[in-house]
């Protein structure tokens, strides 16, 4: 059976909305790391279409400065959510029917699968238990406003936290297990 992790940028108060508005002064090695391991560890993203959409226009353009990340952000298979999407590119496929259904059929496939930004799609995903893991960078920021990884409506879950660092910037890394 496969496995998807969710990677997220959060503010102290949950706000995960324009994370390049915030991010950057706090965004370090130890965050580099993080995220090159992240990428390594995934057999492709599994992303929401205005996530999708935006990577899809930067990171092709990134890839010199970015280096063997850039490479493998390219290069590796994305799976994107979505109901107007027709013809994606940036090597993504559409998901076929039921986002739900469709996700538990890449797990079904035994593909080790993250998801980054894309809140409704972790919405849905949490919704019907196909999140394994939460890997949380909550930055030592309060947005006040903006829309929260996990917003008002979701039904209540508890998770169990597995492993938990701080980088030199004041930056946690968490993360969470459904409990």
């Amino acid at each position: 059976m496969g496995k998807i992790f969710a990677v997220e940028y959060v503010t102290l108060d949950g706000v995960f909305e324009e994370p390049g508005i915030w991010s950057g002064p706090y965004f370090d090695e130890e965050l580099v790391r993080f995220q090159q391991d992240n990428l390594a560890e995934c057999d492709g993203l599994l992303l929401g279409r205005v996530t999708y959409e935006g990577f899809a226009k930067a990171w092709p353009a990134m890839e010199a400065e970015t280096g063997d990340f850039g490479v493998r952000m390219n290069s590796i298979p994305k799976w994107v959510a979505s109901t107007t999407l027709t013809e994606p590119t940036w090597n993504a496929s559409v998901l076929d029917g039921d986002v739900p259904t469709a996700v538990a059929a890449l797990k079904e496939r035994d593909l080790t699968l993250m998801v980054a930004g894309s809140a409704t799609l972790v919405e849905t995903l949490r919704a019907n238990s196909l999140i394994d893991e939460y890997r949380l960078m909550i930055y030592p920021i309060v947005a006040g406003s903006g829309r929260r990884l996990i917003g008002d409506s979701a039904a209540p879950g508890q998770l169990k936290l597995t492993d938990a660092t701080t980088t030199g910037s004041g930056v946690i890394i968490a993360r969470y297990v459904p409990a």
